[in-house]
């Protein structure tokens, strides 16, 4: 009698030949004959694999060329006071569009500096999160288990990383307070566990609800569990980021180091009469060239609030933003900006350039990828939000580098922030929000098209 997984093994081989598919596809002995001999007879393999094996290739790779030949001047910059810091927490969607608004309170109230409490907006970013997942689990109660979408809900049940259209919802609905009203705490800072936790929380809670609905338990019912498992959710944030303020009294020095009072003050109505910032009056700007330009985007799921809107976004190119991201910098109003940030970074001295380091050289392969292909390979998304406040021009006006303002605290980088080649934005920046004034009719005459939906998998979700 045959062996069983000899048997297995030539039933697998006779269906694969049934398919078309063949033993070509394989890594043969003369294959690897070829590849042996093409590097032993290659006199540069020796000494590139004795400093590769035992250096860091980023090191090793780094364009010292490049060193000296972009400094950190600018010709146009917007005044800013301070470097944040999001410590160990991808809450750098949440610092970046703070950052965007608090020049305008340190310029109105004349101050040596001002920070928002981004604790007080990720505790109720958390929290909105947290309802917007239970709220889909009950909506999604008939679907089975392997259903794309309840198989992407358990996979992301929530998380502390976000976009901009996030920020305006929560702090329309709960205002703003300064940082010394709530400041950060351990686990606002170092956010890991407590996601760990309340991610098991929350898929608990959401494997309960469906299993109430296979019992035949009214949607009031599971509507009614849903608000015990959120309030153990509040719970666990209360004990994790402490209690946001009801009202406070807002105090603060001016450049003068003269003592203010303004007074007490609710969230809400702190954001209402002294920042007084109009949110919705900025647009989301993409650069992604996977998609057709000038079309209206949604990513469904892309929200932290159930009664919030989708991220919604226009697709343009990135020539062309720059003119309108130049515009906005020269009447000193800062823009979130997005990007692949790990891309070609050179962290020590603060610069974003395409050629900061050549891997080409060391290696004798090729790593050049369109921005195209780099989306549609997973290979390059954005990861990481900042605040762009600053460019420089040549003799013609083109601009040749930005400043970005970053939330990684004042030694990281070059004072806290990074340098970006102009290629660079081309090649890596994916999307900046920017206030209407600065956009021509064409873009914000997209805005009356019907968005079209993308699922929350989208690779730019």
């Amino acid at each position: 009698m045959l062996n069983r997984n000899l048997v297995f093994y030539m039933m697998t081989i006779a269906f694969l030949a049934s398919t078309g598919f063949s033993q070509t596809g394989a890594i043969t002995n003369e294959m690897l004959m070829r590849f042996e001999k093409t590097v032993a007879t290659d006199a540069s393999i020796p000494p590139a694999q004795n400093a590769v094996s035992n250096n860091d290739i980023k090191k090793l790779t780094l364009n010292r060329s490049l060193i000296g030949t972009i400094d950190h001047h600018f010709a146009h910059t917007i005044k800013t006071s301070g470097v944040t810091d999001q410590k160990s927490s991808g809450r750098c969607w949440l610092f970046s569009s703070l950052n965007v608004i608090r020049p305008k309170v340190i310029k109105k109230y004349d101050m040596k500096s001002f920070e928002f409490s981004q604790n007080f907006l990720f505790f109720y970013d958390q929290l909105e999160k947290a309802n917007l997942f239970l709220t889909a689990i009950i909506q999604t109660r008939e679907k089975p288990l392997d259903d794309r979408t309840v198989d992407w809900l358990f996979r992301n049940p929530i998380g502390d990383g976000g976009v901009w259209s996030m920020t305006p919802g929560l702090i329309e609905k709960y205002g703003v307070v300064p940082l010394e009203i709530m400041p950060d705490t351990y686990n606002s800072e170092n956010t890991k566990r407590m996601n760990e936790l309340v991610s098991r929380k929350l898929r608990d809670s959401g494997m309960k609800l469906r299993a109430q609905h296979l019992e035949g338990k009214s949607l009031a019912s599971l509507e009614k569990s849903k608000e015990n498992m959120l309030g153990e959710i509040y719970r666990i944030l209360v004990i994790s980021l402490g209690t946001p303020p009801k009202d406070f009294v807002w105090r603060f020095a001016d450049k003068k180091d003269s003592l203010i009072v303004k007074g007490n003050f609710t969230p809400v109505r702190f954001y209402r009469e002294v920042v007084q910032a109009n949110l919705g009056d900025y647009v989301t700007l993409m650069d992604d060239p996977s998609r057709e330009y000038y079309k209206l985007y949604e990513i469904e799921f892309d929200r932290n609030r159930y009664d919030g809107q989708n991220w919604t976004f226009i697709n343009v190119p990135s020539s062309e933003m720059k003119r309108w991201a130049k515009a906005s910098i020269l009447a000193d109003e800062p823009m979130y900006f997005s990007c692949d940030v790990g891309k070609q970074l050179d962290s020590e001295h603060g610069i974003l350039a395409t050629n900061a380091f050549d891997y080409q050289s060391l290696f004798g392969v090729s790593f050049d990828m369109s921005k195209k292909d780099q989306v549609l390979s997973y290979e390059s998304a954005s990861s990481h939000g900042m605040a762009l406040i600053g460019v420089d021009t040549s003799g013609t006006g083109a601009p040749t580098k930005w400043l970005l303002e970053n939330s990684w605290g004042e030694d990281a980088a070059y004072k806290g922030n990074l340098t970006m080649t102009d290629d660079w934005f081309d090649q890596y920046m994916y999307r900046i929000v920017i206030l209407k004034r600065f956009l021509p009719e064409k873009v914000l005459s997209v805005f009356t098209q019907k968005p079209i939906k993308l699922p929350p998998w989208d690779r730019m979700y």
